[in-house]
């Protein structure tokens, strides 16, 4: 499977998008934590890790 920007951004949207909805519904917090202190933090910590392996990846590509 071969993954554009668009398409790899959506996948990490979407990965974040459950892991809140898993936060909600299992209400280990407040709803106003996990939404204002939660989903910007792995929002943030996926746009990272997505930078990193991307770079690893043409790094890998590169020297292979």
């Amino acid at each position: 499977m071969e993954f554009d920007l668009p398409r790899a951004v959506a996948v990490l949207i979407l990965i974040v998008a459950i892991g809140a909805a898993g936060l909600i519904v299992a209400t280990p917090m407040a709803l106003q934590t996990t939404l204002m202190m939660v989903v910007p933090s792995m929002l943030v910590f996926g746009g990272i890790a997505f930078a990193l392996g991307v770079k690893h990846g043409e790094f890998r590509s590169a020297h292979a």
